[in-house]
């Protein structure tokens, strides 16, 4: 049900693998042993302290001390069907046995003169197996404390001991050398020898219960599975899974979907990580300068065993033809070419004939760069040449510069999408663009500075450069200009990493740091802190994860891109910003709360209100739909139209639904049946003269020269109702001509605004349809309809002259990159 893992001095309990369901707190110093017990879980540290913890409490049980010089714990197990008993080993070689309920020592074992490394119950009741550290396996009886069988391996110390269970006598012992050796406890000798099941020390073996399977792992950062089916005793190796033995110095993504993450470790591995599951995972194995001879001698005692890679390139677009991954090796003139189909070394090894193979001019490969069709290899080379390889034949195609393409050594080479152009930075300070068939120089830019590292984005074709001053250029490859300068990191920039879409840049640095560059903006949006400096990146094709590798970590790190899951601000990140420090990707319960907490953020950040006007000096349109205003001066022609060809029919029974009055805000019409008694025939012409709403709130508009109210009615009556108000304020319709004068006002104060700018032309454009006879014989009329069309005049030339602007700048931007 549960997992136990000691970390320092503290012992965690998993539940799933994934979640920390208990945390037992109380040693002084680092817990180095561990065992299960029932309900207990029994840890002992450096400092010679066991405590039996309760489970499921998290409390202390029992604490024992032995003292250190006599009697230094090493070893623990509990006795197949002893109650409560514990059997305790020592570096001094004896053995102790104790209840741990009643909390005393059962018996003592004078034991042996070398120390107890390793505890191990047998299938047989009251027998033991004990390693020693000077490598002699005992199986003990512990019931009649004599000793039954001895065994001595001359590798070193017992790491690890375990016996099978499915009816074969068989005893299997680990080493620190790698080795496992096979003992038959039978006829009493050793059956086989497992060389090199592992790189480094066998941590620990164990047989499964009643099955032929041996499981085993080591230092070296891998588990592997071994099943005896086959004569003569020895394991085969049934499954898998390897990681680096070293910490990884290159991580790159192949191929399209994201799915597969090459990286290169100081082990001297290439390996194939998948995203998707651990059963994908692929191992490339070690470069060698000769594979052949290799595999007779064995790569570990191989002189010809290449170093470690120092950076790489690959291209799945013709991975199924010929070899796909090109790597260059620390100190070595030589790049060797990979095929990740066959998941081994390639064919080729690419090196210039140029220096006769002399290994005295210390000239080693720097950059190397793949073209997105697969067929040609760009080496960049300490000495500033820079050679071009075809992938399929391994042949020297040709080198740019008549004798070096850089005075110094090549820092960056990458081929644009479309093999148009290569372009290279080196230790000179200069970046080159050439030509990729003829190989020419088309352009070349002083830097300043020396670069440290580039990457190039093939699809938006931007050149980041990051320089020895801890600084970021990014080149256009279009215009072959620097467009964006970047500075913030206090230390050497150690790789970069483009979004899919090419809009972010992501660096890092030894200053611990990632950031995250918004190009179009030219602002920083992301930062944070990590523990050890991210030593390479690289961004999911599809944009999902970025996978990082860090200083002293032996595993690739994924980070969820938060863009793609909720709304996240972009906002720039101030000048003074302080990173906060984040833990790398893992199991850690205080994760969780920190996603809640900028999960609140985001969302206080989604809740932004625009105002109606964003600045006094832009011109606003109003909200509205069009059919609001813009059939206002076409009315009649509608109206025409809409004409009803016979006269609307009187419903037989009474209406189901309450009838209303015709207009944008539903109003219940009044019942005529209450005053149909009242009602008198005679016409009242006061009644008929009644002042509109409208009419009455421009009225007191006019009088406090505020005209949001009326304009505000306007805004929700329909095409209709705006036409009948404007005619309502003609003298003749019983308006008068100091209100056309205010409406005329009220137009000069919304262009004055400039809100609802849209809506101030309709409504203007109507006025004078309506009443233009009248606004020329009227002189007051007609002084405030110049002031409006002076107003007017002015607001639309600023307004033409920013679309000519618009227009102009459109116009270039088509025909200059055509």
């Amino acid at each position: 049900m549960l997992v136990y893992v000691a970390i320092g001095g503290k012992v965690s309990a998993f539940a799933r693998n994934k979640e920390v369901v208990h945390m037992y707190t109380g040693h002084g110093a680092d817990v180095h042993l561990l065992l299960p017990f029932g309900d207990h879980i029994i840890s002992v540290d450096r400092d010679n302290a066991v405590i039996v913890w309760d489970v499921e409490s998290e409390e202390e049980y029992l604490q024992i001390t032995f003292d250190k010089v006599s009697f230094e714990v090493s070893a623990v197990m509990h006795p197949s069907t002893y109650l409560n008993k514990i059997l305790f080993g020592s570096s001094q070689g004896g053995l102790q046995l104790w209840n741990v309920k009643s909390n005393k020592l059962l018996y003592t074992f004078t034991g042996w003169p070398s120390g107890v490394t390793v505890l191990q119950q047998t299938p047989a009741v009251d027998v033991v197996g004990v390693g020693l550290s000077s490598g002699q396996i005992i199986i003990h009886n512990i019931k009649f404390d004599e000793s039954l069988m001895k065994f001595q391996q001359d590798w070193g110390p017992v790491t690890s001991l375990s016996f099978r269970t499915d009816g074969h006598p068989v005893m299997a012992v680990g080493s620190p050398i790698g080795h496992i050796g096979l003992w038959d406890l039978e006829e009493k000798k050793l059956v086989c020898q497992m060389r090199d099941a592992h790189n480094t020390a066998i941590a620990g073996l164990t047989f499964l219960h009643g099955e032929p399977l041996l499981i085993t792992n080591g230092a070296d950062n891998g588990i592997r599975v071994w099943i005896f089916d086959t004569a003569g005793g020895g394991g085969r190796l049934l499954r898998s899974r390897l990681g680096h033995s070293a910490p990884p110095t290159k991580v790159r993504h192949h191929g399209l979907n994201g799915h597969h993450i090459l990286s290169a470790g100081q082990d001297g591995t290439l390996q194939s990580f998948s995203t998707v599951h651990e059963r994908f995972n692929r191992s490339l194995g070690h470069g060698s300068i000769n594979k052949k001879k290799s595999k007779k001698k064995g790569l570990r005692y191989d002189k010809l065993k290449l170093p470690a890679i120092t950076t790489f390139a690959s291209e799945s677009a013709r991975q199924s033809d010929w070899d796909s991954i090109v790597a260059c090796h620390r100190g070595y003139l030589m790049t060797t070419t990979w095929n990740y189909q066959k998941g081994s070394m390639g064919a080729h090894k690419l090196e210039p004939k140029r220096f006769n193979k002399n290994r005295a001019l210390s000239v080693h490969a720097t950059a190397v760069d793949i073209t997105s069709c697969g067929n040609f290899v760009v080496i960049g080379l300490s000495s500033g040449h820079i050679d071009v390889y075809n992938m399929q034949s391994g042949m020297h195609r040709g080198q740019y510069g008549e004798d070096k393409a850089h005075s110094g050594a090549v820092r960056g080479v990458s081929v644009d999408g479309l093999n148009q152009l290569t372009v290279s930075a080196g230790a000179d300070k200069l970046v080159n663009i050439w030509k990729f068939k003829s190989r020419k120089l088309v352009l070349s830019i002083d830097l300043g500075t020396s670069p440290a590292t580039t990457h190039l984005h093939r699809d938006s074709g931007m050149f980041a450069i990051a320089l020895d001053d801890f600084t970021l250029n990014v080149l256009d490859m279009e215009t072959k200009r620097i467009v964006r300068k970047f500075s913030g990191h206090r230390g050497q920039v150690n790789d970069m990493a483009f979004s899919p879409d090419g809009r972010w840049l992501i660096t890092a640095a030894m200053d611990c740091t990632i950031r995250t560059w918004d190009l179009p903006s030219g602002c920083l949006v992301d930062c944070f802190l990590v523990d050890f400096a991210a030593v390479s990146l690289t961004m999911s094709p599809t944009g999902d994860f970025l996978a990082s590798s860090h200083v002293d970590n032996l595993g690739i790190y994924l980070w969820s891109n938060n863009t793609l899951c909720s709304m996240v601000s972009l906002r720039p990140l101030p000048a003074d910003y302080e990173p906060t420090g984040i833990m790398l990707p893992g199991t850690c319960s205080s994760q969780d709360e920190e996603g809640e907490g900028d999960a609140d953020l985001n969302t206080e950040m989604i809740e932004y209100e625009s105002p109606e006007q964003l600045d006094e000096q832009l011109v606003t349109l109003s909200l509205l739909a069009d059919s609001r205003w813009k059939n206002l001066l076409h009315l009649d022609i509608i109206k025409k139209r809409n004409k009803p060809k016979e006269p609307p029919k009187v419903p037989k029974a009474a209406p189901f639904f309450m009838p209303t009055i015709p207009g944008l805000i539903p109003q219940f019409a009044p019942s005529e049946g209450s005053n149909q008694g009242e009602q008198s025939k005679i016409v009242n012409f006061g009644v008929l003269a009644q002042k509109s709403h409208f009419y009455q709130q421009l009225e007191s508009a006019m009088l406090s020269n505020k005209y949001n109210d009326p304009v505000g009615l306007l805004k929700e009556m329909g095409p209709s109702g705006i036409d009948a108000e404007l005619r309502g304020l003609a003298p003749d319709m019983g308006g008068d001509v100091s209100v056309l004068q205010g409406f005329l006002k009220m137009v000069a104060s919304m262009l004055d605004s400039k809100r609802d700018f849209d809506l101030a032309q309709a409504y203007l454009a109507l006025f004078l349809k309506l009443h233009l006879r009248l606004i020329s014989q009227e002189p007051g009329l007609m002084e405030e309809a110049s002031k409006v069309s002076e107003k007017l005049e002015e607001t639309w030339t600023s307004m033409q002259t920013l679309f000519n602007q618009s227009l102009c700048l459109l116009s270039y931007t088509k025909s200059a990159l055509l």
